[in-house]
């Protein structure tokens, strides 16, 4: 089963469900562990694997023979994201913009347009116990993320119990974290930008017709408002996670809630049952 764990907004205790979660369920079976927060990647520092790959990840951007270029255009106006802008006697390539389709290769007429590699970042494989972990790290500075997503994703076996943390928010780096899931968790708290960004998530996995349900953190402060959506809507909440100052000390510490209450092993245990229920 692949489960991700997403949410509308960061800060809601991604990284603290998925890594607990894995925790639980790697007393007892092997899994996959993705952190596909590529810009703030930060379960390694709760998971402490030891890594033993460092793979550098590129896309193909177009690279232009000027000798062979007739300057007719096509090139450009095939591009969606404006990564080529042909002028009177010259292209220019934005090497930044470009998402690598190769759609300007294709078309090119006169075939003045090869590809070459440009570094966008890293993946790093690792273990720790019965956990294979996996994750990227963006270079700083780049602005497209889903590239190096897919490649970390491309290490999921389906056969294979997987957890995917995703990034927050509910755009393109989110839609590719996600898909592909066989059940999305949903990580959100009782106020009210909670509340605002879990319907932005929930109208997106309806979209992408993934199951879903939500995970309550800091339960016991702000209002019911979440819990009321989430009836009205008949979104099951699969857990509620008190607002714990002993939670908060272990989160700061790089330790997992497991790790320094082992009560809430059984639970997250109890958690992922909930979850093969509802598929």
């Amino acid at each position: 089963m692949i489960i991700s764990i997403a949410s509308g907004k960061g800060g809601t205790g991604k990284t603290t469900v998925a890594i607990n979660l894995a925790l639980a369920l790697s007393d007892s079976q092997s899994l996959k562990f993705l952190d596909c927060d590529v810009e703030e990647p930060n379960a390694y520092f709760f998971l402490k694997p030891e890594l033993s790959q460092k793979i550098p990840v590129s896309i193909p951007v177009p690279e232009i023979n000027e000798t062979k270029c007739d300057f007719c255009g096509k090139c450009a106006e095939i591009c969606e994201y404006n990564a080529l802008a042909v002028l009177k006697d010259t292209v220019l390539v934005f090497a930044e913009l470009c998402h690598g389709c190769g759609g300007c290769t294709l078309l090119c007429p006169e075939k003045a347009i090869t590809e070459k590699d440009r570094q966008i970042g890293i993946m790093e494989i690792g273990s720790t116990g019965k956990i294979t972990f996996i994750h990227g790290k963006l270079n700083i500075g780049e602005a497209m993320s889903p590239p190096l997503i897919r490649e970390v994703k491309k290490q999921i076996n389906p056969s294979e119990t997987v957890i995917i943390d995703a990034p927050p928010g509910t755009s393109c780096p989110v839609i590719e974290s996600v898909k592909g899931s066989d059940f999305s968790l949903l990580v959100t708290e009782p106020t009210p930008f909670g509340l605002n960004d879990l319907k932005l998530a929930v109208e997106t996995l309806k979209q992408m017709n993934i199951p879903h349900g939500v995970v309550l953190n800091r339960a016991g402060v702000g209002d019911n408002k979440v819990k009321n959506y989430c009836n009205r809507e008949n979104i099951p909440i699969l857990m509620e996670i008190p607002m714990d100052r002993k939670i908060a000390e272990a989160y700061s510490e790089g330790k997992s809630i497991i790790e320094t209450m082992p009560e809430y092993q059984q639970k997250f245990l109890t958690l992922y049952k909930k979850i093969k229920n509802l598929q």
